[in-house]
């Protein structure tokens, strides 16, 4: 039986380890075993992923909260400049 990892601390860690364990499976060499641990290990890194970038997502509408609303301008492009005759 697989050992458990420790979960992984950051988002990049563990997008690394889960591009490993999808290329892994990705190659059908596994037993199936090996496959399902995989698996539920790939599942576990994606709901760490989603909890890392809800939390990152609730900090940056915090930070745009205490910076008040009128200091937030939408960015539009620039017009393109008119061809002169």
């Amino acid at each position: 039986m697989a050992t458990k990892k420790a979960p992984a601390t950051d988002i990049e860690s563990a997008l690394k380890e889960l591009e490993s364990l999808v290329e892994a499976l990705e190659q059908g060499e596994l037993t199936l075993e090996d496959a399902l641990a995989r698996y539920e290990r790939g599942v576990s890194l994606a709901r760490t992923c989603q909890g890392l970038l809800g939390a990152a997502e609730q900090r940056i509408e915090l930070l745009q909260g205490q910076a008040g609303a009128e200091s937030l301008v939408p960015w539009t492009p620039p017009a393109a400049a008119a061809p002169q005759d």
